[in-house]
């Protein structure tokens, strides 16, 4: 008896050679390829990117308020601020903004380019160009300004120019503070060779 031609079990015993064969094959392949890049090279990109995010420690727009000794609210906000290297709650911010509303009604709106906070002596220092506009249509242009952090007292490092219901005025120094102790009064005082130019059609104007 002829055994017949089984084609589909030769076809079967072919494709267990070739397949084993192929794998190892494309194996090879892969084990060439990965020589050409160098793993040292891929490890110190990482690192790099590791160290960059482990050493920035920047706070995006970061927002606190409190409320000073004699009673007036202040509130501060920022674009961003980072935390100075060695030294504790010590903070540089950029696009700082404050707002300080003292118990009479009054309000100043502050905003700078630069400020340095410094939660240890409470105080913030402000410059790149600061502005500065009160409840009273006092608009002031200044360097730099301090503002404490505890209490009502605001003072220009430099030179002012303001705008106001009685004019334009410019001056050395321009501060923010408590008229006396126990008083709810605050005062604006210019000082320092002031000069105004005064135009009685700004009266009017910022009512």
């Amino acid at each position: 008896m002829v055994r017949p031609d089984n084609r589909y079990s030769r076809f079967i015993a072919w494709l267990k050679v070739l397949l084993p064969v192929s794998a190892l094959a494309l194996l090879s392949m892969m084990f060439l390829i990965s020589k050409s890049v160098d793993p040292t090279t891929s490890l110190s990109y990482a690192r790099v990117n590791l160290d960059e995010l482990t050493g920035e420690q920047r706070i995006d727009s970061p927002r606190f308020s409190s409320v000073t000794e004699d009673g007036a609210a202040i509130t501060f906000s920022a674009r961003s601020a980072v935390p100075e290297p060695e030294q504790t709650n010590i903070f540089s911010a950029d696009g700082l903004a404050a707002r300080i509303e003292t118990p009479d009604g009054g309000a100043v709106d502050i905003n700078a380019s630069h400020a340095i906070i410094d939660g240890n002596a409470n105080k913030v220092d402000l410059s790149g160009g600061v502005t500065l506009v009160t409840s009273t249509n006092y608009h002031i242009a200044t360097d730099g300004l301090s503002t404490a952090m505890d209490a009502t007292d605001a003072r220009t490092v430099g030179p002012v120019e303001a705008d106001g219901p009685m004019g334009h005025l410019t001056a050395g120094q321009a501060e923010i503070t408590r008229q006396g102790e126990g008083s709810d009064t605050y005062l604006l005082v210019f000082k320092g060779g002031v000069k105004l130019i005064y135009d009685p059609q700004t009266e009017g104007k910022y009512k």
